[in-house]
């Protein structure tokens, strides 16, 4: 998972992603940055603590997408925009990458972030809404509530990042909160023309073959044969639609599926890795603990349902 520092090891002002980054305009202002933790798949979150009169916090083009959510106060902090609507405990915020704002933070403020890119939370747009990664990106939203992704924000919060199987749990927790925010808080982008990919029947057909046969070797000249392009047309117009390369598309759905059948059945290691395509078990180990971070069977005990 590509462990980082714990929280304490870290100087606020150099946590993610740059220099207009949120942790960076926390880390100028008085918030106190009570834990942070990388969760490996880019993704990092934080919990801040704000106790102050009145002060202004602009955030301007972080780069990074960022959920926000209250767990405690929030009573009379306001975006600016946006006067007489305030925060609350399990009140939500969308900050998209490119956005800028400005707030009134008074009072006390006790609030998780979580820190993702916006790449990371398009590359689920194929398998779950039928939708290109290039066509969305996080809705810009101040306050609003959803119960669900609330509640998952307090399982975050409630984890121990330090904890190995605490690291696991956080990061799967957060997977399933970048789903939830796609499906609510993807909305269209509006500054880029689509040019070029594949047809919306293509990129279906692709797709549901690659699903039907990930148990299988997958070649670049088969799926030029379901495509009905040359080798050299679906390698370049396959990552314009699916936002990555044939092969890395097709080694993160065989991930995905691992990931899915060791949560969710006591199959035995060398039948996961049979379904998913892998060689045998031992490389099915392999790869899994060189995206993940850990061994299969440590995963499993980790966060099986």
């Amino acid at each position: 998972m590509n462990a980082r520092p714990p929280a304490a090891e870290l100087n606020p002002i150099e946590t993610p992603f740059g220099l207009q980054s949120v942790c960076h305009t926390l880390g100028n202002s008085n918030a106190n940055l009570d834990r942070f933790a990388w969760l490996g798949d880019r993704l990092a979150v934080a919990i801040w603590t704000r106790e102050t009169k009145e002060a202004e916090t602009v955030y301007d083009r972080p780069g990074h997408h960022t959920l926000s959510c209250y767990l405690d106060g929030g009573y009379r902090t306001e975006r600016q925009k946006m006067p007489g609507h305030y925060g609350a405990p399990s009140r939500l915020c969308t900050l998209p990458g490119d956005h800028e704002s400005r707030w009134w933070v008074r009072g006390h403020m006790h609030f998780m972030h979580l820190y993702f890119l916006p790449e990371h939370f398009t590359q689920r747009a194929v398998q779950e809404l039928d939708r290109e990664p290039r066509e969305l990106t996080l809705a810009d939203r101040t306050y609003f509530e959803d119960p669900r992704i609330a509640s998952l924000c307090q399982s975050l919060a409630n984890e121990d990042w330090q904890d190995p199987d605490g690291l696991l749990r956080t990061n799967e927790t957060a997977h399933q909160v970048l789903s939830l925010l796609l499906r609510a808080q993807g909305v269209r982008r509006t500054d880029t023309a689509l040019k070029g990919g594949l047809s919306v029947a293509t990129r279906r057909r692709l797709r549901d073959y690659i699903d039907s046969h990930l148990a299988q070797t997958l070649t670049l000249g088969e799926l030029a044969g379901v495509a009905a392009l040359s080798e050299f047309h679906l390698a370049r117009m396959f990552r314009t639609s699916f936002g990555l390369p044939p092969a890395a598309w097709i080694a993160q759905q065989r991930l995905e599926r691992a990931r899915t059948l060791l949560r969710t059945t006591a199959l035995p290691l060398a039948q996961v890795a049979e379904q998913c395509g892998y060689a045998n078990a031992s490389h099915f180990s392999h790869r899994f603990r060189d995206s993940v971070g850990v061994a299969p069977s440590t995963y499993r005990q980790a966060v099986a349902a």
